[in-house]
């Protein structure tokens, strides 16, 4: 007997899921409260984010690698940074949400 969606999803702590959004990793957050689906939109967008950042960056041989223009790094991290503070928010929404049904 499997448990259903929603009472997982209320058992966990709301501020939980969304530290563990942005800390360890993108995701992690929707792990710890069973939501896979959100999880694998949310590790498909990271990947997409670095595939567009190498794509985007330049030719990727080895004198290159060290010429890499700061603000790339910059966009790179902010919106890496982006989506983590997105996850987390609507981490800690659903959680809350959830406990209030």
């Amino acid at each position: 007997m499997t448990p259903e969606r929603q009472p997982i999803l209320a058992a966990s702590a709301p501020w939980l899921g969304a530290l563990l959004n942005v800390v360890p990793g993108l995701g992690t957050g929707y792990v710890y409260q069973r939501r896979w689906r959100a999880y694998w939109i949310t590790t498909a967008l990271a990947t997409g984010w670095f595939v567009l950042g190498a794509l985007l960056g330049g030719t990727g041989t080895a004198p290159d690698l060290q010429a890499v223009d700061p603000r790339n790094q910059l966009i790179g991290l902010a919106g890496l940074l982006l989506l983590a503070a997105v996850t987390a928010a609507e981490a800690f929404r659903a959680a809350r949400q959830a406990r209030m049904e």
